[in-house]
């Protein structure tokens, strides 16, 4: 059993997928990205430091999760999208383009922390404004990195896919197993 620094539904199923007990501890960390800090940098800085606040605010008697996932489209992070004109530019830039989606997963416990990444490469068809305006509308790209979500209407975007497809949706599970079976904990 661990703990789960984090809200999101998607990175819960993913453990459940791979028989993880948890318990989810909403936490709150800042998100702005250092000046000029590298991507990959800024993905496992996030992670560890949910892990941590975490860890802070946990009774201490499991290791806790943390992680995130972050786009970078030539070497720029591409966060969440701030409104619909935000997701838009995004898009247009993301049309016909490859990008790269980096996740993220930190596990603290007592005096122990470690990361891994997950680094994938991701190919979007050309998209019409038209088809992103419709996208925008169904609420699916709110509070997603790059304003999209694989596993739902934006499959249908994905021309080709190199890397983690778990990864992608938000929690790696190849570094996140790894990750738990360096610290004992195994699966059932």
């Amino acid at each position: 059993m661990i703990y789960l620094a984090s809200g999101s539904p998607r990175r819960r199923e993913l453990l459940d997928q791979i028989g993880i007990a948890h318990t989810v501890l909403r936490v709150d960390v800042d998100e702005t990205p250092g000046p000029q800090e590298a991507p990959e940098l800024y993905v496992e800085r996030l992670a560890l430091a949910k892990a941590r606040t975490g860890w802070a605010a946990s009774t201490q008697d499991r290791p806790v999760m943390g992680a995130d996932t972050t786009l970078a489209f030539h070497g720029e992070i591409l966060g969440k999208p701030l409104d619909r004109e935000d997701f838009l530019t995004t898009f247009a830039q993301l049309s016909g383009q490859t990008h790269t989606v980096l996740s993220a997963v930190a596990l603290v416990c007592d005096d122990r922390e470690a990361t891994r990444l997950s680094v994938s490469r991701v190919r979007f068809r050309t998209i019409a404004r038209d088809e992103a305006e419709r996208y925008w509308e169904s609420g699916e790209p709110a509070d997603k990195a790059g304003g999209y979500a694989i596993q739902g209407r934006a499959a249908a975007f994905v021309e080709h896919l190199e890397g983690s497809y778990s990864g992608v949706m938000g929690l790696p599970l190849f570094e996140t197993s790894a990750l738990l079976r360096q610290f004992g904990i195994s699966r059932p």
